[in-house]
């Protein structure tokens, strides 16, 4: 089996790799499990001294690993350089943090000292997607490492040389190598590495079945999941909101890495008397955004990963359309096969249509018309999914209020929804469980230890 870096703009392999061995991946495993052993033993201080150092290779590094990105999923380079930066910050973050966010923790009891230990587990599996191939990773990767765990990246069969490369980065900061590896695998033998007992917990950011099959194995040997699933985030906007503002924010929310994002807007939710405005002013900023080459620095959006990830999204709207659906803005696949996907804008989305219930991982916004604001929360939260969503109006005491009634793991009042290093980042519902980021994150991934002295 290989594994091969495939330009989704011009269609052509551009690396390829041999798949490693059931042989060579129990080797690794073996390796990181017994550089546990040290690495757990290490201060915040020198693990911090790395975290650092990984920090300013990422910065260092920022074009060569955008180049990567254009070049194995589509991403522009002006996205890909801030991604590069987005995974440095949170590599500081926790650097500078780790240590406060891990700290024995007092409780007054009748004991005469008596507090919650955190203390690192392991090896930490990390089943990873394409779509934002370094932060994605350093998310769970900064964390873990800082805690003193140590990690296995099993990133998508689709973006190799990004795996590589950011397994470089943490070995030319210094950390010893068996404390991060990349396994060029495919995901038939995921299931034999969470089965293994020198794997003590994983973590998933990837589609519905991936997340309920890694849980299923995960369940089976009784090893701790944290899951960042779909979502099909929504963008409330009531009729006070400050509509070009909201409309401007709706096109660069649904845009977000070419609309495939978890947290990209996805369902539009908006009061009836601004409807129409609200799709003709985000149908304006749609339209003057420009498709090209990722490796150009002009081009505001590129292709989407894969071509079947094109022809699937084009099977969607085809469908949503015979069920009702109405074409705002045609976009689109140019023909079958391409990996082209232009911004495309469906409103009179109703109950029974496949827009309605289904996630839409591509630049097709999704707009519902809502009578008022509890119709709006009540569309918004008629979802199996979780994740994220924004509420826009003037009034920001009611939106604050609103938000509150949102079910999803981060809504946002009058912004674009976002992931930072400061903030918990997760779902619930189908979106998943578990938090990344904060303090919350690098909790997930230790042991939580009662100490009690009489």
């Amino acid at each position: 089996m290989s594994i091969a870096s495939l330009n989704p703009y011009t269609g052509r392999t551009e690396r390829q790799f041999d798949a490693f061995s059931w042989a060579q991946t129990e080797q690794i495993v073996g390796e990181v499990h017994a550089a546990f052993a040290e690495w757990r033993t290490t201060s915040f201080e020198h693990r911090a001294q790395l975290m650092h150092r990984a920090a300013d290779l990422l910065r260092e590094r920022a074009g060569e690993l955008a180049r990567l990105m254009a070049i194995e999923m589509g991403k522009p380079l002006a996205d890909g350089r801030a991604e590069a930066n987005k995974c440095a910050l949170c590599c500081d973050f926790y650097a500078d943090r780790a240590a406060e966010f891990l700290a024995d923790e007092f409780i007054e009891t009748e004991a005469e000292r008596s507090f919650i230990a955190y203390e690192p587990l392991g090896a930490v599996l990390a089943v990873m997607p394409w779509n934002f191939p370094f932060w994605q990773v350093v998310r769970f990767a900064a964390p873990a490492l800082m805690a003193g765990n140590v990690g296995l990246l099993k990133h998508a069969s689709n973006v190799p040389q990004c795996a590589l490369a950011l397994e470089q980065i943490f070995h030319d900061a210094g950390f010893p190598p068996a404390t991060f590896r990349t396994l060029l695998i495919g995901s038939d033998l995921v299931d034999k590495l969470i089965a293994d007992d020198r794997v003590v917990a994983v973590t998933l950011t990837g589609s519905e079945p991936a997340g309920a099959a890694v849980a299923a194995t995960a369940g089976k040997h009784i090893k701790k999941t944290v899951l960042e699933l779909g979502g099909s985030d929504a963008f409330v906007v009531l009729a006070d909101a400050d509509l070009p503002l909201a409309a401007k924010t709706a096109a660069q929310a649904r845009m977000i890495n070419s609309g495939q994002s978890c947290i990209a807007a996805k369902r539009f939710i908006v009061e009836k008397p601004v409807i129409k405005e609200f799709i003709a002013l985000m149908k304006e900023h749609l339209q003057v955004l420009h498709y090209g080459d990722p490796l150009e620095e002009g081009t505001d959006y590129g292709p989407l990963a894969r071509p079947d990830l094109a022809d699937e999204l084009t099977q969607q709207v085809e469908d949503s359309v015979k069920q009702g659906a109405k074409v705002e803005l045609a976009g689109g696949q140019p023909e079958v096969g391409s990996a082209q996907f232009d911004p495309m804008i469906l409103s009179n989305v109703q109950p029974g249509q496949r827009a309605y219930t289904e996630e839409f991982f591509g630049p097709v916004a999704l707009v519902l018309e809502a009578r008022d604001a509890d119709d709006a929360i009540r569309l918004a939260n008629d979802s199996r999914f979780g994740l994220g969503g924004s509420v826009w109006t003037r009034d920001v005491q009611r939106g604050e209020q609103l938000a509150r009634r949102v079910q999803a793991g981060a809504v946002f009042v009058n912004s674009l929804v976002k992931s930072s290093p400061e903030m918990p980042f997760g779902g619930i519902k189908k979106s998943g469980y578990g938090r990344e980021l904060s303090h919350l994150g690098i909790r997930e991934f230790v042991n939580q230890k009662t100490v009690w002295v009489a």
